[in-house]
């Protein structure tokens, strides 16, 4: 299996590349954040945790984060490759990854990395509507938000709660803290393509698949 990781801050747009480029690749696209969320729905006590740090902008931590993932990716069958689209924030959860798939005779092919300015970011996700149904992203002062509903599913459209301004710049701190460390960590291991994730979407996603490509 080929199997890519996608990393940038919140609001980078790497969970809208990675669905796109997943689907153009045919390749399994694995959210951690749609994982949380699924945990946060189920109401048990692991998703009354997984809430509790992500109301706060802070990260997961690495073991639960680990276990939710490692798991998921265990029950992937007949896929040809994985998007993983954020995991991991942590070295130490980088190095649980990397383990696992020795594990089972693979590895990690390509590291995209997309690249926003921090006062961008925080633009970005203070004025995020996403679909209830299909968790598409809109932006304030589109059409869909005036609407509240979704173009594509005609779903309602919701601010998540760690979308407020006050939220988004707590994750952005943690984010550069702990999880940029791993921008080197995988520069060190010459997988690493840095994309400009200021360019228009199709053309961030044109780089992320011409960077793919090359890596193989």
């Amino acid at each position: 299996m080929y199997n890519v990781i996608f990393l940038g801050a919140p609001g980078s747009g790497k969970g809208t590349q990675g669905e796109v480029v997943a689907k153009e690749l045919k390749l399994a696209h694995m959210a951690t954040g749609d994982l949380f969320r699924k945990a946060i729905e189920c109401g048990d006590e692991l998703g009354d945790t997984v809430k509790s740090y992500m109301e706060r902008g802070e990260l997961v931590p690495d073991e639960i984060t680990i276990s939710v993932v490692l798991k998921h990716l265990a029950g992937l069958t007949d896929v040809t490759g994985i998007i993983l689209d954020g995991f991991p924030r942590s070295l130490r959860q980088a190095e649980a990854l990397d383990e696992a798939l020795v594990q089972q005779g693979q590895g990690i092919g390509r590291v995209i990395y997309i690249n926003v300015p921090g006062d961008e970011l925080v633009r970005r996700l203070s004025g995020r509507w996403v679909c209830r149904s299909c968790q598409s992203p809109y932006q304030s002062g589109c059409a869909e938000v005036t609407k509240g509903k979704c173009s594509r599913c005609q779903g309602g459209l919701y601010q998540r709660p760690d979308d407020t301004p006050e939220t988004v710049k707590e994750r952005l701190k943690v984010y550069f803290s702990k999880t940029a460390p791993l921008i080197e960590y995988y520069r060190s291991k010459g997988k690493l393509s840095e994309i400009d994730g200021m360019a228009e979407i199709s053309e961030v996603t044109k780089r992320i698949i011409s960077a793919i490509k090359c890596g193989k």
